[in-house]
């Protein structure tokens, strides 16, 4: 079967060569290296939090281990979900609407931007950063507003600051498809 995409890396040259959407077409290479970065972040991350705690003992500790590791996978997945279903769609020949692909690019786009609202609105009002307490910066700018609702959420509820681009995700999987 000379014409499948073989798993995770071959998708993304898969879909790439086989969808008709040039915005689809951007995503496959900004979701590439994006979902490459964030998983070269995270496992540094898992790296740095093993070296911390190697010599602990404890339950919490391997919670906290795994955490992480979720974390960097709930981040990674939804980044490459519009690339692996079009890639699955085309491989089936189950493309039926010349908005599919386009519309998972704009819910993959989003959620990357997603990735970067839920960091403003999780940041803490102040924090240590290399032994000196910081403060988060004031609003300012054309964007003020939309960053201090930001800092207005509590920092628990960030997090479903993404599940909006996961559910257009879905929702094109689903509807469109």
């Amino acid at each position: 079967m000379g014409d499948g995409y073989r798993g995770l890396f071959g998708a993304f040259p898969y879909a790439f060569t086989r969808s008709e959407s040039k915005l689809f077409k951007t995503y496959v290479v900004v979701g590439g290296l994006a979902a490459g970065l964030l998983a070269l972040v995270f496992a540094l991350a898992v790296v740095v939090v093993f070296g911390r705690t190697a010599g602990m003992q404890g339950g919490s500790l391997t919670l906290s281990r795994s955490f992480v590791a979720l974390i960097g996978l709930l981040s990674v997945l939804p980044v490459v979900a519009p690339v692996l279903l079009v890639a699955r769609a085309r491989r089936k020949g189950e493309v039926g609407s010349p908005a599919y692909e386009p519309l998972l690019a704009v819910g993959g786009y989003a959620f990357l931007l997603s990735l970067y609202l839920v960091a403003i609105a999780s940041m803490p009002e102040t924090f240590v950063l290399d032994g000196e307490t910081m403060t988060r910066p004031q609003p300012s700018g054309v964007f003020a507003p939309v960053v201090a609702a930001l800092y207005a959420l509590p920092p628990i509820a960030s997090p479903l600051i993404a599940l909006v681009p996961v559910g257009v995700i879905a929702a094109v999987q689903r509807w469109v498809s």
